[in-house]
């Protein structure tokens, strides 16, 4: 089980491919705040309201000095189609080996329908322009959790 971060943390770097293959570093978003959000799967009904939450939000974070990426386990092509099929704004990428999602804390054993099974953790973690954990909300729920996080960072 990974461990969850924190507060005042030091966010994990990653470099990870977008939907069309090319390397997303989060040093490349230095000096501006993150939203990373961890998802189980693209073109699932719970991840495509999530992925479509933030896209309608997007102008508005960006506005108030927000870049948002989302992670799922999924390779760019699947990502390209998500992105293609549910007209996504929002910048996604791939982590196939899970160790990006595993140094956040957003994989590991997780209750689905009642039983125990290992997998992606819904998570969202809001790193600070200096590359620290702001907010980590770990389980949350795919629809209205957009909402929640813009209350949360009074935007």
């Amino acid at each position: 089980m990974s461990e969850r971060l924190q507060p005042g943390d030091t966010a994990p770097a990653f470099t990870l491919p977008d939907a069309d293959g090319n390397e997303v570093s989060l040093a490349d978003h230095k000096g501006r705040k993150v939203i990373v959000y961890f998802y189980p799967a693209a073109l699932t009904p719970g991840c495509t309201k999530q992925a479509c939450d933030f896209t309608d939000n997007l102008d508005v974070l960006a506005s108030a000095g927000y870049d948002v990426i989302g992670v799922s386990p999924d390779k760019p092509e699947k990502l390209a189609k998500f992105r293609e099929k549910e007209n996504l704004k929002v910048t996604l990428v791939g982590d196939p080996s899970k160790e990006t999602l595993e140094a956040y804390g957003a994989f590991g054993e997780k209750k689905l329908y009642g039983k125990v099974v290992t997998g992606v953790i819904r998570s969202t973690v809001v790193v600070d322009e200096d590359g620290k954990v702001e907010h980590a909300f770990y389980n949350v729920k795919a629809t209205g959790h957009v909402a929640k996080i813009m209350r949360d960072l009074g935007v």
